[in-house]
């Protein structure tokens, strides 16, 4: 089973995240921030990975410390649930289309992390969340899921939309890089003999 359960817990936050990379979709994420919860529903829906979160963290500062923190405990239980690597498909790329946003992601499981991120929002804030949030968070997914990740933002007038379909664009590539390859089976997609 490629499952794995992260607790993280500083004098900020504590979070605890389990995921299931051969789920259906499944979620169950409480974080104390609205809009984060509805992008991290999206992540578990449409990369087809069961997520449950729990978070409890300093929400009378500002949101920063749970989003950020959060993203660092999805990409160690990421990491931890996809082992050796070997028999996955390494690479996926979306392009996805939501009402007047059109977003990009590419990603690489390399164990590299690397954020090319090319995402401006016409706000400053999504309701009381703010729009800067969305680039830690996938920052450090990528940082702490070995995560080589690219997000581009096409076209976009909504900042709703935008973060969305970012957060759905990543999904969809997710899906696709972490999904066993039939024809890898058992075989690590690298020729470097390790990843």
């Amino acid at each position: 089973m490629r499952e794995a359960t992260i607790t993280r817990t500083t004098a900020e936050t504590q979070i605890e995240v389990a995921l299931n990379l051969d789920g259906t979709g499944v979620y169950d994420n409480q974080t104390g921030v609205g809009f984060f919860d509805h992008m991290l529903d999206q992540l578990s829906r449409h990369s087809l990975i069961d997520l449950t979160i729990r978070a409890k963290g300093d929400l009378h500062v500002d949101d920063h410390h749970t989003v950020e923190d959060t993203g660092i405990a999805i990409g160690q239980a990421l990491t931890r649930a996809l082992g050796d690597k070997k028999g996955i498909r390494r690479y996926g790329s979306f392009l996805l289309a939501m009402d007047d946003s059109l977003v990009r992601a590419a990603l690489d499981l390399s164990a590299r992390p690397f954020l090319v991120w090319n995402v401006d929002f016409p706000t400053e804030k999504i309701g009381t969340f703010d729009t800067q949030l969305v680039r830690e968070f996938f920052q450090a997914l990528s940082t702490h899921g070995g995560i080589t990740l690219h997000v581009d933002r096409i076209h976009g007038l909504n900042s709703h939309h935008i973060a969305e379909a970012a957060f759905k664009a990543v999904a969809r590539a997710l899906r696709e890089a972490v999904e066993p390859d039939p024809r890898m089976a058992g075989v690590l997609p690298s020729t470097k003999g390790a990843l």
